[in-house]
């Protein structure tokens, strides 16, 4: 029987793995620069991270060790977003309580310990993060490490550094609102049947059919996330081919890289539940 860790690695194996996911690398699909060997191998280079949120040791610490294990193959990023989100459900799911409540009490216990971890996790990979709001550069997750000061001045959390970018970034608002699209998307996939592969691109096309992707709103602009939201709604009413929109996506380089996110939660808890491979 697979353990959370083994679940949470399968996890981001299988969202990969997934196809289509129009504007994703999937198993078909490649980007110029990302490749699906480099989620293959962030996958893998997560675990010792992983393996700490299945543990004791403190949150951020888990999630740093993570990224720089994701980070160490040749494409850069690959599953930031992801991981972020997987760290506090795989603590909630080894202490016996994965539901949105147990989420919430992890999230909650986070210190600013953790928060500067999560900063330091900034230096591994590169990140595609908004300018801060004026006056708040002290606090720029591109300063990694060196924005401890100012995160212990102001005795921030990472709890507490994610509720403040809840309104601009979905990955965030699932820590503040208790993971609420996870849960919905796992239970989406519990429901489907087939191939675990396809059920995940089914839950991704309509994970982005109900609200705007916030990485394609950061990386280009609100009209295209709105854009994207409309196109993966065509798909899922066959007004659209989901394969041809995902060749149009990746060559406009339109990424909705927070749903795959989800997405990859979702399958975790789903797999928790007992979704059997």
């Amino acid at each position: 029987m697979r353990d959370p860790v083994q679940n949470a690695e399968l996890a981001l194996l299988l969202e990969v793995a997934g196809t289509p996911k129009p504007g994703n690398v999937d198993r078909r699909r490649d980007h110029p620069d990302l490749r699906f060997e480099h989620f293959l191998a962030g996958a893998v280079g997560s675990v010792p991270g992983l393996r700490l949120a299945a543990g004791d040791a403190p949150l951020g610490d888990a999630f740093e060790r993570a990224v720089a294990g994701m980070g160490e193959q040749s494409g850069g990023n690959t599953q930031f977003g992801a991981l972020l989100l997987l760290v506090p459900l795989v603590r909630a799911a080894s202490g016996g309580d994965l539901s949105p409540a147990g989420a919430r009490r992890v999230c909650a216990t986070t210190t600013v310990d953790d928060a500067c971890a999560f900063y330091r996790a900034f230096e591994a990979v590169d990140v595609a993060v908004d300018d801060p709001p004026e006056g708040m550069e002290a606090l720029d997750v591109r300063r990694g490490g060196d924005a401890e000061p100012a995160l212990r001045e102001r005795g921030l959390t990472l709890a507490d550094v994610l509720a403040d970018s809840a309104g601009v970034d979905g990955v965030a608002r699932e820590w503040d609102e208790g993971f609420p699209r996870t849960f919905e998307a796992a239970a989406w996939l519990l429901a489907d049947d087939g191939p675990i592969a396809d059920r995940a691109s089914r839950a991704f096309l309509r994970l982005l059919a109900d609200e705007p992707d916030t990485f394609v709103e950061k990386r280009l602009d609100a009209e295209t996330a709105r854009e994207a939201t409309e196109r993966a709604r065509d798909a899922l009413d066959g007004r659209a081919d989901p394969e041809a929109l995902a060749e149009e996506f990746v060559a406009r380089g339109v990424n909705p890289g927070t749903t795959a996110d989800v997405t990859a939660a979702a399958l975790f808890v789903a797999l928790e539940r007992g979704m059997e491979v």
